[in-house]
């Protein structure tokens, strides 16, 4: 029982030939393509990284190559699950996106390793159009609106943002000192670019008319720069 046992972990189900690997990383490299041209077309110019891309490529034959040298051996599959838990990734993702691609080059390169191309190829076909379609959809980013006005004007600021941004505006600090007053509210991209089209003028444009500001600051919270 033991050698049987010590057998099947030792041996090897399949063997690749030349023909085979080459086939299988052809493959590989295809799918790749198709994963770098859906993130190229779902990113734009200001936020597209080409090196993340590129490694996104690579991370895809890399994979395939792992799985074409585990096969179906537990004995090395064990191993390399044992080497890899050494590596520690520390990169920070700033794109959520960016896992997705990360998972989706993964689960190509197992598909090519274990030779399920069709699957692969079906696969990737629906994740890239379902990538064309919802990756042009943008979060609505959250902005913190920051105003300085003498303590004489802080009442009338007060009443002036309340009705420019309908109520909407949420007052999340406000500091004061001996002479000045300082408000910062938060307010969304959304609510921003439907209160200008209604007043026909920016909030630094109405504030001018109304009210002397001695700063006026508007700050995105988010960490993309495709605006």
């Amino acid at each position: 029982m033991e050698e049987i046992i010590l057998h099947y972990f030792n041996e090897e189900m399949y063997s690749l030939n030349v023909t085979d690997v080459l086939v299988t990383f052809m493959a590989a490299l295809l799918l790749a393509a198709i994963i770098f041209c859906a993130y190229r077309f779902c990113h734009s110019s200001a936020v597209y990284n080409g090196r993340f891309n590129v490694s996104l490529v690579m991370l895809t034959l890399i994979t395939t190559l792992v799985m074409s040298v585990i096969g179906n051996n537990i004995a090395l599959s064990l191993g390399m699950v044992g080497a890899l838990s050494i590596v520690r990734f520390r990169t920070a993702i700033k794109d959520p996106r960016d896992t997705t691609y990360i998972f989706w080059c993964i689960a190509v390169g197992i598909c090519c390793g274990v030779q399920s191309f069709l699957l692969g190829f079906i696969g990737s076909g629906f994740i890239f159009v379902a990538m064309l379609i919802l990756g042009s959809i943008k979060s609505n980013d959250r902005y913190l609106l920051i105003l300085e006005v003498n303590k004489k004007d802080a009442n009338v600021l007060v009443k002036i943002i309340s009705k420019y941004y309908a109520g909407k505006a949420v007052l999340s600090v406000q500091n004061a000192n001996e002479n000045t007053v300082e408000f910062i509210y938060e307010i969304s991209q959304k609510l921003i670019k439907k209160q200008e089209k209604i007043n026909n003028k920016s909030i630094m444009e109405y504030l001018d008319d109304k009210v002397k500001t001695k700063r006026l600051s508007i700050i995105c919270q988010s960490d993309e720069m495709s605006r």
